[in-house]
């Protein structure tokens, strides 16, 4: 049962990701002509920074999807369907969707299941780059939803195909650009309708789950309508305010532990984990409140920053795409301990980078330490083998790292000034 694996690690998905990249381009180009653009570099970088950490999830097997699938496929396979007839994908295409809307909407109702989904919400802008917004602790539990399809005998090989074209579907969806589509959304999902389903207005919120069709919403019960009296806001009603990716992932995991120590009820002790999202023990909301967002005077979280972290940011925005698409493509030629590696060194990276976006100063001292681990990592050959093209970027992105926070680090900060992404 080799081709039961992840379907986040599907061939279709590696291979759209380029594409992915050319239209998130094509659609910034456009805003910016149109003088419609809704790019941040801070948002952005986190979007794609969060994206292509939760790809080194399946690349790295972690997790016990891969052997569920295999398990149930082998011992309690109903054995009914056979991949040689076209039928048998059609159904599989349609069963997939309907597994993925279920999957979707109780992640969004138990707050177990939503701790590991929040991060694709907290995006406040609503882009191309919102769909690579993903989480990295969806492993966790989301492959649950998708046993039903292995047990009634949807071979592996459709299953994965049929899951990757779903989640490459997702990707269009994630725009403003594009208005109402008339009698598709009777049957599809669209960006006007998915634009809903990323709002936190009150009138909007949990609605919308579908991936592909939205007529599993329809025939369920949670379809809404963009109203154009009505302009979605995007983001959490409890906002992150934070572009960190640990902070982003375990935000929600954190607030289920401290009001399961917190409150003195045993029962909610056990209640906050499978509660509705926004539920909390009345002692513990009591005593320690969370501040939601005030819709009618909302404000993106935009924390301004020096020229400095800017020019920094893109720097360190080229060096990530990159280097994670030279790891990807020559995953083949690395053992699992450099591919482990080369994981941590990105995600330190990047949180680094995106933590320095939220205040006006440089983060000097983390990013030269962490450039100076990497070349101990590299200079001596022990650790990381120097003939791959990764360590030779990685070596020349430490290097160029510690003498460009060098310079900006010296230059009189009046000549930078601060400057909104």
């Amino acid at each position: 049962m080799e081709t039961v694996g992840s379907f986040d690690s599907s061939i279709i998905i590696t291979l759209a990701v380029p594409a992915f990249f050319i239209l998130i381009f094509i659609e910034l180009i456009y805003g910016l002509v149109s003088g419609k653009s809704n790019y941040r570099l801070n948002d952005t970088f986190t979007s794609i920074s969060l994206g292509l950490i939760s790809r080194y999830i399946p690349l790295l097997g972690l997790g016990i999807q891969g052997a569920a699938f295999a398990y149930v496929a082998q011992y309690y396979n109903l054995k009914l369907f056979s991949p040689s007839s076209l039928w048998v994908w059609i159904f599989a295409f349609f069963l997939y969707d309907f597994c993925y809307y279920w999957m979707h909407r109780l992640h969004h109702e138990v707050k177990v299941l939503w701790a590991t989904h929040v991060v694709h919400h907290h995006g406040e802008e609503f882009n191309l780059s919102t769909a690579l917004r993903q989480t990295s602790t969806g492993f966790l539990w989301k492959w649950i939803f998708y046993l039903p399809i292995f047990i009634v005998g949807i071979p592996p090989e459709v299953f994965v195909t049929v899951a990757g074209v779903n989640l490459v579907y997702q990707f269009w969806v994630h725009t403003e650009h594009i208005p109402k589509l008339g009698w598709y959304e009777y049957v599809f999902v669209s960006p006007s309708n998915h634009r809903i389903h990323h709002a936190q207005n009150k009138h909007y919120v949990d609605a919308n789950y579908g991936g592909v069709f939205i007529l599993w919403d329809r025939i369920f019960g949670t379809y809404k309508e963009e109203m154009e009296e009505l302009k979605p806001i995007y983001g959490t009603a409890k906002p992150l305010r934070s572009w960190n990716p640990f902070k982003a992932n375990l935000d929600i995991f954190r607030e289920m532990l401290l009001d399961s120590s917190r409150t003195k009820s045993f029962k909610d002790k056990i209640g906050v984990w499978f509660s509705r999202p926004n539920w909390r023990p009345e002692d513990v909301k009591i005593k320690y409140p969370i501040i939601k967002n005030d819709l009618e005077n909302f404000e993106p979280y935009n924390p301004e920053v020096s020229s400095q972290v800017k020019i920094y940011g893109w720097i360190q925005l080229l060096f990530l795409l990159v280097i994670s698409a030279v790891i990807t493509s020559t995953v083949g030629a690395q053992t699992y301990l450099e591919t482990s590696l080369f994981a941590l060194i990105l995600v330190a990276s990047v949180t680094i980078s995106l933590v320095a976006f939220e205040n006006f100063n440089l983060k000097v001292l983390p990013e030269v330490a962490k450039s100076i681990i990497v070349l101990a990592l590299i200079l001596p050959g022990n650790f990381l083998n120097n003939e791959l093209l990764v360590t030779q970027l990685l070596l020349f992105q430490a290097l160029l790292n510690i003498l460009l926070v060098a310079i900006l680090s010296v230059i009189p900060q009046k000549i930078f000034s601060k400057s909104n992404f």
